[in-house]
């Protein structure tokens, strides 16, 4: 691989060059990463993952960096660890993404196979085009295009368990602060608020998930020779759940708390539109939706195990579990408010039904610092990248690793962008990432890690 080398700083226009001359390059890397069905939850095969982290240190690698290895993370697959040390008296600057994507669920629900990369109309279609396969590509790419001219250390961190919520990596994290130890932190699995419209995420939710189980027979008996005195387990948990809201669809847990907002709004018809809200049908809860999504609690029940429609037996059920999912207000402790949810849920059960309770994972919310050098650093590559202001959101989604980064390294900025959007469909059918958001994103980042040894130095020239 060729290495364009300059005395100075690369400027603004020859990154973008750069950047554009490494597209083919950039799309082939996505489009080998997404064709590998990557997915780290429990019964599928490990396989995928070995293949994908192989993927990935074949990238690091092509882009100049010589210590590229794998790194053990207890209880889920390897991450993925490059580094390249900074010069004397440069900054380092940590990038992470994950290589592991969500389930593709029914494949018949995609208008194409959901591991076989298909272009459409500028998009590249599949599973993990966007999360977070597009946040790698990023900071192979941005690496890519400055070649020797990066004058930061770099270290890079590609996890292979994100999505799962395991932790295996927070908890990693915390007991080795050092795998982390950077001036900033780049986190490219976030993304902008609207195609084409540069978004820093100055916030991100906490969340919880919490199963919850109703047992109230020995076994399912005769509807008929027993409904009415015999406790429903399925009547019981859908009254239960029904308490965790109020009519308006506000959150009714004591002791979930909320948060100010201060960032950028978010109109109802733009939203509906994104969310796929139907023509008719009102939003829940009450107050500014971009205050709702970022700063206050958010109640889902995601799954519920019963006997299904098709085939079902007339019988009272013995038992039902839910998957309840709940988003926190950052700054929320998610023991309290786990807690908090587990009262409120006993306190609902009703004719004394017996519950059992188990923890499927979670993590702490996120409040960025958006004074520092870096973030100013941040928001002018994101202006000239893409040629108009930045805006700020508070995302209402969560990554609990970067509350741990935030622990760990707590002197260091958290820059969260990426190449996602309203457009990406993360997690459901026909993902997609469009190619020109990626190409603007990868020149940001290239502008970012040019400007960031300047950073904090009033009156330097910087390419952004």
């Amino acid at each position: 691989m060729s290495i364009e080398t300059h005395a100075t700083s690369p400027s603004a226009d020859e990154l973008r060059r750069r950047v554009a001359r490494g597209m083919a390059r950039a799309r082939a890397d996505l489009e080998r990463l997404v064709g590998i069905p990557s997915v780290a939850f429990a019964g599928f095969p490990i396989e995928p993952l070995e293949q994908a982290a192989a993927a990935v240190m074949d990238m690091l690698r092509a882009v100049g960096l010589d210590d590229v290895r794998l790194l053990d993370v207890p209880g889920s697959p390897p991450a993925v660890v490059g580094e390249r040390p900074a010069p004397p008296g440069a900054p380092t600057v940590l990038l992470y993404g994950h290589y592991d994507v969500q389930p593709a669920g029914v494949e018949a629900d995609w208008t194409s196979p959901p591991f076989t990369p298909v272009e459409r109309d500028g998009r590249l279609y599949g599973r993990g085009a966007a999360d977070d396969k597009s946040g790698i590509v990023m900071h192979a790419a941005a690496l890519a295009a400055l070649g020797a001219d990066a004058r930061v250390g770099v270290r890079v961190l590609i996890e292979g368990a994100e999505e799962t919520g395991l932790g295996g990596l927070e908890e990693l994290v915390g007991a080795q602060p050092e795998l982390v130890a950077a001036d900033a932190v780049v986190i490219a699995d976030a993304g902008n608020h609207a195609l084409g419209q540069p978004t820093l995420t100055t916030s991100l939710r906490g969340s919880l998930k919490i199963m919850v189980e109703v047992r109230t027979l020995a076994g399912p008996v005769h509807s008929g020779t027993y409904g009415g005195p015999a406790p429903d387990a399925l009547v019981a948990l859908i009254a239960m759940l029904a308490t965790l809201h109020d009519a308006a669809g506000n959150v009714a847990v004591a002791g979930l708390d909320a948060a100010a907002y201060e960032g950028a709004r978010y109109d109802e018809p733009a939203f509906r539109r994104d969310a796929g809200v139907l023509a008719g049908v009102a939003l829940a809860g009450s107050g500014v939706i971009a205050e709702q999504l970022a700063c206050r609690p958010a109640i889902t029940v995601i799954g519920i195990d019963a006997p299904p429609v098709d085939g079902a037996a007339n019988a009272v059920v013995a038992r039902a579990r839910a998957a309840v999912s709940v988003r926190l207000a950052p700054g929320q402790d998610p023991d309290q408010a786990r807690s908090a949810v587990v009262a409120h849920l006993q306190a609902a059960a009703p004719w004394r039904a017996v519950l059992v309770f188990g923890d499927a994972g979670g993590g702490e919310g996120f409040q960025a610092n958006t004074d520092g050098p870096a973030f100013a650093a941040a928001t002018r590559a994101l202006e000239t990248a893409y040629g108009r202001p930045v805006s700020h959101h508070g995302q209402g989604g969560s990554i609990p690793l970067v509350a741990a980064f935030h622990k760990a390294a707590p002197d260091a900025e958290m820059i969260l962008w990426g190449a996602e959007e309203p457009l990406a469909r993360i997690h459901a059918p026909d993902e997609s990432v469009d190619l020109a958001e990626l190409e603007r994103g990868i020149l940001a980042e290239a502008l970012f890690l040019a400007a960031l040894p300047a950073a904090g130095q009033a009156g330097t020239d910087s390419p952004a």
